[in-house]
């Protein structure tokens, strides 16, 4: 997957698109489109077909307006690109309105960013290094600080505690999704794979060398999972939830034994 980055374009310009004080043109016809349709139609492009279709002039096809009229709204693919980071942002829950204590505020927070790269998984191939300082990006983040916040952790914990949830889900949700897309992409289901490659495996394998393999083998480790979806696709499923879990605990391990924790931890 081809790495995007978010960021590349004019930075007063994009933060006026981000932040809906770009100016409207003042000659010419009316204007007959706005920046959020614009954007909403390029979504609509990369969740179909992914950020490799997207382009100014694919949307403006979808639009039905020739190319250059975008361009009296959007300087160009990278202005536009963070226009539609922080607009499928918008559509994550908030964590400070989910009943309960820091825990399962941030459990609802993992769930959410889950979701959100489920629906949108072109999201994965934007690096997430830098930040689109955007306003639903901001409000979220504002939002997911203040479930850890009043716990006893200093500034800088937080945002380690935030981060290594996001973190969390995003890998696994990449799992997820390549195991999702893997059929459609190479045109080959997961049974099949499995089948042209076991019996040519079995020759080389020696089950000497690999005694953990083999016990986990004989205990069933390696069955189809329960669930229905797809070996891979149900593994990462699998993994996620049970990752969540962990990354949880130990977070609430390090709240518990903190020296700065003024009230038994919430969750």
């Amino acid at each position: 997957m081809t790495t995007e980055y978010s960021g590349r374009g004019d930075p007063a310009r994009s933060m006026a698109l981000l932040w809906g004080t770009q100016k409207s043109p003042t000659r010419g016809p009316k204007p007959g489109l706005s920046v959020q349709q614009i954007a909403d139609t390029a979504i609509q492009v990369a969740d179909a077909e992914g950020l490799a279709a997207l382009s100014m002039r694919r949307v403006a096809v979808e639009l039905g307006v020739g190319t250059m009229s975008l361009y009296t709204y959007v300087p160009g693919k990278a202005e536009l690109l963070d226009v539609m980071l922080d607009t499928v942002l918008g559509e994550v829950a908030r964590p400070d309105g989910v009943a309960g204590g820091w825990r399962a505020k941030l459990e609802a927070y993992a769930r959410e960013l889950w979701a959100h790269y489920h629906r949108h998984p072109w999201v994965l191939g934007v690096s997430g290094v830098r930040a689109l300082l955007g306003p639903n990006e901001t409000a979220l983040f504002e939002a997911t600080l203040q479930a850890v916040s009043g716990i006893g952790l200093s500034g800088r914990e937080m945002l380690h505690v935030v981060t290594l949830v996001g973190e969390f889900v995003r890998g696994a949700a990449q799992r997820a999704v390549e195991a999702a897309q893997a059929a459609q992409h190479t045109g080959v289901t997961d049974q099949q794979w499995w089948a042209d490659r076991e019996p040519i495996f079995e020759k080389y394998f020696d089950a000497s060398r690999y005694p953990t393999l083999v016990s986990l083998d004989r205990e069933g480790a390696f069955q189809q999972p329960a669930g229905g979806l797809d070996y891979n696709l149900q593994n990462a499923v699998d993994s996620f939830e049970f990752g969540l879990r962990r990354v949880l605990d130990g977070i609430q391990t390090f709240v518990q034994e903190h020296p700065g924790a003024t009230s038994p931890p919430r969750g």
